[in-house]
């Protein structure tokens, strides 16, 4: 897999096909594959936080689920193919599994929410595709027993829906136990989407990069300040890796 190196870590230069089939070559061979995304916000909070930091470089796979990203590549000299969003990734694996055969077990967000969601997959592509779920509330004595649920479940893939940096910590640390399972990814909020909780950005802002800006205007007061700063330092990060770069 071809990759580049920006912000203190690595980025595998790949379409959405061509990821697609690096997982199911995985699948098929029941050889395990830990994959995660990177955006702004992520790559900001993995330069203070060393735990995500380790749960995202040590990943297999990692792909680009910001546009924001795509574009500092360019600027950097070091140009990604394109934006791999999670949650595009996903429908598309879930799609996958339904013409073959493979097994997803879902995990995270509210109990609502997943049972929603896997009601919807379940009239569209069939019970099949269900190797088990759980929502994404738990306690700390609760955890063993649902990394062993998971495992039990026979899954070829597993889905994480939970915020960072929560995904890929839990990810990275049952990286072992999850051996047996072929694909492994965080999904955010992909669940609230699919459920219809929370609204995408339509198709042209998603490819100029606004997506963002959608998420402030649903959610103002809590969204505003959270992009405004992260967007900020993103900015400041990427001078920074190009000051760095040209030095």
């Amino acid at each position: 897999m071809t990759s580049i190196h920006i912000f203190g870590t690595k980025i595998h230069n790949l379409t959405m096909q061509e990821t697609l089939d690096i997982i199911e070559e995985h699948i098929q061979n029941k050889k395990a594959l830990h994959h995660t995304v990177v955006n702004a916000g992520k790559l900001v909070a993995m330069q203070n936080d060393e735990k995500l930091r380790q749960s995202v470089t040590q990943a297999d796979l990692i792909n680009a689920d910001g546009q924001a990203v795509v574009w500092a590549s360019n600027w950097l000299g070091k140009p990604l193919k394109e934006r791999v969003a999670g949650i595009d990734l996903m429908e598309n694996l879930v799609e996958l599994s339904s013409q073959k055969n493979y097994r997803c077990f879902f995990f995270g967000a509210e109990e609502r929410v997943v049972v929603s969601m896997l009601e919807k997959y379940k009239k569209i592509f069939g019970e099949h595709i269900i190797a088990g779920y759980r929502n994404g509330y738990f306690t700390s004595e609760e955890e063993i027993e649902i990394v062993q649920q998971i495992k039990n479940s026979n899954a070829d893939i597993l889905f994480v829906a939970m915020s960072s940096p929560l995904k890929e910590n839990f990810l990275y640390t049952h990286r072992e136990a999850f051996k047996n399972i072929p694909f492994i990814m965080g999904v955010g909020g992909s669940f609230d989407v699919v459920a219809g909780k929370v609204k995408r950005a339509p198709k042209w802002m998603q490819k100029i990069g606004l997506e963002w800006l959608y998420r402030v205007i649903q959610e103002p007061k809590r969204m505003f300040k959270r992009y405004l700063v992260g967007n900020t330092k993103f900015l400041l990060l990427t001078f920074k890796e190009k000051f760095n770069k040209t030095s």
